[in-house]
């Protein structure tokens, strides 16, 4: 199977969510929650990762999450990511409960495309507190894709992670797994990055996004969010509308895309220095605010 037929199946069988002008999401990608070892590149941005959670999660917003959440190829199950991080998931565990979160697996959590995997592994786990098995994300279904649809409009929007465009990291990536958990995670350790990532190879960044940009460009201009290469990207208006929300993985900060308003924001969380010297986390608007009706073609 090609990769613009794995592109067409992904659409066709997306979950769609309706949506309109006052609803509000906030879409992040490629965290690579860890183990919380020297490995784990989500445990240098965790503490700003949470902030920007906590803040969409009180201003309302609905959770998506494209992809490659869990490092599961270099950690071998998500019970020893579900206790270092066991903030984040009290946090994302919070929209569950309140059906705002939304979540799409990527190919650094391709089991999770397994509901029986999902359902032995995250919906309990057992709290060493009270020796109990407690709820965490009970019947959590994670889709390959999701088309935001919105209601006055009808147009839609195409959410998936990006690796159906990239042969190794969909139909090999047990390949993949298996060679990054052997051998390039020991060596990530001492600084040397792993070459199957289109993320550290800019060569198959480049590979990915003409492969999906044929895709929009032969499904009328679908307006299309990605993860998979951690490159940000928003186009201008009247552009081949593919968009990238970047990763959770950046040295020192996190991107993602904001909707709200029937517009649409690439956004970047930050630590920065105020004039007395002390650090707070901001968030920085990259691009836009810009309508998502200018990405309407006829």
């Amino acid at each position: 199977m090609s990769s613009q037929s794995r592109l067409d199946r992904a659409y066709k069988n997306a979950k769609v969510i309706s949506f309109d002008d006052s609803s509000k999401f906030i879409l992040f990608s490629d965290c690579h929650r860890g183990d919380n070892s020297f490995a784990d590149d989500f445990a240098n941005n965790r503490n700003i990762y949470f902030h920007a959670l906590k803040h969409y999660y009180n201003e309302g917003y609905t959770y998506c999450e494209l992809g490659d959440g869990d490092e599961l190829w270099e950690n071998l199950n998500f019970e020893i990511i579900l206790r270092a991080h066991k903030n984040v998931y009290e946090l994302l565990q919070k929209f569950f409960f309140e059906n705002r979160l939304e979540m799409i697996w990527g190919n650094h959590d391709m089991v999770y495309r397994d509901p029986k995997y999902v359902k032995k592994y995250l919906s309990s786990y057992f709290d060493r507190k009270t020796n109990k098995e407690t709820p965490l994300f009970p019947d959590i279904i994670f889709q390959e894709a999701i088309i935001l649809k919105h209601t006055t409009s009808n147009q839609e929007i195409f959410l998936l992670h990006g690796h159906q465009a990239d042969f190794m990291n969909y139909v090999g990536w047990r390949i993949n797994r298996f060679l990054v958990r052997f051998l390039w995670k020991p060596l990530q350790v001492v600084g040397i990055a792993d070459p199957t990532s289109p993320a550290k190879n800019y060569k198959e960044t480049i590979k990915v996004e003409r492969r999906i940009k044929k895709w929009i460009a032969n499904q009328k201009n679908q307006f299309t969010i990605i993860g998979h290469t951690h490159r940000p990207r928003f186009p201008e208006a009247g552009e081949l509308a593919l968009f990238n929300d970047g990763s959770c993985v950046h040295p020192r900060s996190i991107t993602g895309i904001e909707i709200e308003n029937g517009c649409i924001t690439l956004i970047k969380w930050q630590i920065a220095t105020t004039e007395d010297g002390s650090l707070k986390i901001i968030r920085v608007p990259l691009e836009g605010p810009q309508k998502l009706t200018d990405f309407i073609t006829d």
